[in-house]
């Protein structure tokens, strides 16, 4: 399994996203557009998201694309399933997920504000939502995260 991070914003949850993704066994973290690294550009570990990820960012194996559409063509090419966790008029309940565990999957999680971009959707071979029943309309991304991998691995 593979994820796609785009433009995730806070390097707090890209730390936190690669913690879960350690547990969870996840092979490879793709880090798209504005999304912080696990280094800086000069080489110099960064120490927000270290705080977080707890040596995660060292164990599990990244890359960094100019874009996720890059990142999610050169997947496609390798046969990977591009599934994008978002709330869309075309996303599955998060349940029907497990339709995928044991295949090569890339999920894509998208920015803290706006989201996973229509194109984005538009290369997606599935959407899955995560319900929500109170006030609030979406959930934090590393909080989806988890949701997702565990909806993914567990079911």
């Amino acid at each position: 399994m593979i994820v796609i991070l785009d433009n995730i914003r806070s390097a707090h949850n890209v730390g936190s996203i690669f913690r879960t993704a350690d547990a969870f066994g996840v092979s490879e973290i793709c880090l798209c557009g504005t999304s912080p690294a696990p280094v800086d550009k000069f080489g110099r570990d960064r120490k927000d998201i270290a705080k977080v990820a707890l040596g995660a960012e060292k164990t599990v194996s990244w890359k960094y694309y100019s874009s996720s559409i890059r990142a999610i063509n050169s997947l496609k090419k390798k046969g990977f399933k591009i599934i994008s966790i978002e709330q869309s008029e075309k996303s599955k309940t998060i349940k029907e997920i497990k339709k995928y565990k044991g295949k090569n999957t890339a999920l894509v999680f998208g920015n803290e504000i706006d989201g996973i971009s229509k194109k984005i959707l538009n290369l997606s071979d599935d959407i899955f939502e995560i319900p929500m029943f109170g006030e609030k309309e979406s959930l934090n991304v590393s909080v989806s995260f988890g949701i997702a991998l565990a909806a993914l691995s567990l079911l």
